[in-house]
C-alpha cells in the first residue's frame, strides 16, 4: 500500500548489507543508525531489490524527494482489485482521500480546508488543558510509585487530547488508540502481510462507521472540535464530502497518536541514556523547546515515507525512472554529518536544528505545532515532578513491530 512495489529496478542486483528489509532484525530495528550510516556512506541513493525502491538517505537528497516526488502513491481499488487484491479495497478507498497521499491541485484543496478547521490558535488554546492532563496522569505515576512511560503516559496523553480536539467523547479514547495503533502498522511497514492486510480491513470498516455516526450526531447536535470544524469548511464554495471529512479525521487522529506517542517513549529513552542532558533539562527547563527539536531529530517517531519519481529523473548520480517508488529515510537525513555536526551525539541546545522528522515542504506533517506543544510540556513535567527517573540499565526494551513509526512497546522506569 505504501507504493514501494511500484516500478521495475532495471535487473540490478542488490547488497543484502544495504538493504532496509535489515530493519525485520530485532536487534538492527533497536538500533538503525549503523544501517543508515553504512547507507550514506556506500550508496546514499541505492536501488534495493528486496523492496523494489530506490532508497535515499542524505539531507539534502532526502529534502528534495520530500519536496518535488510525488506522494500519490497509493493503488486505487480498482487498480487493486485488476491484481485480484479487491479485500484490501476499503483500505484503499480511504487513502485516496487523505491528504497525505495526495498532489497538487487536490492536494492544495485539501489542505487548505483543512488549515481551515486545523488553526493555530485552536491548537494553542489547548495548552493548558494539555497541561492539566499531563499533571492528572503524573499525579496517578505518582501515587502508584511506579511508572511504565508508555502506558501510563505517553500513550493516554495524545489519545485524550486527540479525542477532545476532534470533539469526541473522550471515554473513546481506549478504541481511537487500538485503531491508530492497527493503522499505523500497515503505514509503517513494508512487507504485504495477508493477517495484517485482513485486520485494517476491519479496522478500517470500524472507523468510518464510527466517525460517519460521529458525523451524523454532530448534523443534529454540533460539538465544538476539529470534526465538525472540516464538516463546515468552506474555501471559494469548496466544502469537504463525508468521505473526505471521515479520510483526513482518520490520518489527523493516527498522526497526532502515534507521533506524540513516539516522541515522549523515544525521547525519554534518549534523555536516561545521555545522563548528562537529562541533568541539564531539568536545571535549565527553558531549554525545553530546543530539546523536543533535537529529541526528534535524534530519534525520530516517523523514520521513512515513500514517493513516486514523476518522471525520469536524476538524484544523487543515479537514473530513477518515472514512477519508480523512493522510500526517504529521514531518520538517516536527521543524523547526516553534512548537515548536523557530530549527529550522533544528542545535544539539547544544538543550534539550526531544521530537522526532517516532520517531513518537508507542502506535506509537512499537519499536526507537528500540537506534538510540540505535548512534548514540551510533558517533558517540563517530567523533568519538575519525576527528576529521580531512572532507567535500569539491565532491562530488555523491545522496539514496536514497525519499521517505518518507531516507538518502544513499553518503558519501564524506576524513581
Amino acid at each position: 500500500m505504501t507504493g514501494v512495489l511500484e516500478g521495475g529496478g532495471g535487473g540490478r542486483t542488490g547488497d543484502r548489507r544495504l538493504s532496509l528489509y535489515q530493519l525485520l532484525d530485532p536487534e538492527i530495528l533497536a538500533n538503525p543508525y549503523p544501517l543508515y550510516r553504512r547507507l550514506r556512506d556506500e550508496a546514499p541513493v541505492h536501488w534495493d531489490p528486496f523492496l523494489h525502491a530506490w532508497v535515499v538517505t542524505r539531507y539534502e537528497d532526502v529534502s528534495t524527494v520530500l519536496h518535488t516526488f510525488s506522494a500519490n502513491r497509493t493503488p486505487t481499488p480498482e487498480q487493486l482489485a485488476a491484481l485480484g487484491m479487491e479485500r484490501v479495497g476499503p483500505i484503499a478507498a480511504l487513502m485516496v482521500r487523505q491528504m497525505l497521499f495526495l498532489d497538487p491541485p487536490e492536494h492544495t484543496r485539501v489542505r487548505m480546508l483543512a488549515a481551515k478547521a486545523f488553526t493555530p490558535r485552536r491548537v494553542e488554546v489547548l495548552r493548558g488543558h494539555i497541561a492539566e492532563i499531563a499533571d492528572r496522569l503524573l499525579d496517578d505515576i505518582e501515587a502508584a510509585g511506579s511508572v511504565e512511560i508508555i502506558g501510563d503516559l505517553a500513550r493516554p496523553l495524545p489519545a485524550i487530547v486527540t479525542a477532545e480536539m476532534l470533539g469526541l467523547p473522550i471515554e473513546d479514547w481506549p478504541q481511537l488508540t487500538d485503531w491508530s495503533r492497527s493503522f499505523a502498522e500497515m503505514l509503517g511497514n513494508f512487507q504485504h502481510n495477508p493477517g495484517r492486510a485482513a485486520q485494517v480491513v476491519t479496522t478500517v470498516e470500524d472507523m468510518t462507521a464510527y466517525f460517519q455516526r460521529a458525523i451524523d450526531e454532530q448534523r443534529e447536535r454540533p460539538r465544538d472540535g476539529l470534526l465538525h470544524a472540516l464538516m463546515t469548511a468552506e474555501v471559494d464554495g469548496n466544502r469537504f464530502s463525508d468521505e473526505e471529512v471521515i479520510a483526513n479525521t482518520i490520518i489527523t487522529m493516527v498522526g497526532g497518536q502515534e507521533t506524540t506517542t513516539n516522541l515522549i517513549g523515544n525521547g525519554m529513552l534518549s534523555l536516561l541514556r545521555n545522563p548528562g542532558q537529562w541533568e541539564l533539562l531539568k536545571s535549565d527547563p527553558s531549554l525545553v523547546t530546543s530539546a523536543v527539536e533535537e529529541l526528534l531529530r535524534y530519534e525520530a517517531p516517523s523514520q521513512h515515507t515513500a514517493r513516486l519519481a514523476f518522471d525520469d529523473t536524476e538524484l544523487g548520480g543515479q537514473q530513477i525512472q518515472k514512477r519508480q517508488a523512493v522510500i526517504a529515510v529521514m531518520g538517516a537525513a536527521n543524523r547526516d554529518p553534512e548537515r548536523f555536526p557530530d549527529p550522533d551525539r544528542l545535544d539539547l541546545s544544538r543550534p539550526d536544528n531544521r530537522h526532517l522528522a516532520f517531513g518537508w515542504s507542502s506535506h509537512y506533517c499537519f499536526g507537528a505545532p500540537l506534538a510540540r506543544i505535548e512534548g514540551q510540556l510533558v517533558f517540563e513535567a517530567l523533568a519538575r515532578r519525576l527528576p529521580g527517573l531512572h532507567l535500569d540499565a539491565d532491562r530488555k526494551l523491545t522496539w514496536r513491530a514497525n519499521l517505518g513509526l518507531r516507538g518502544l512497546d513499553a518503558l519501564p522506569l524506576e524513581f
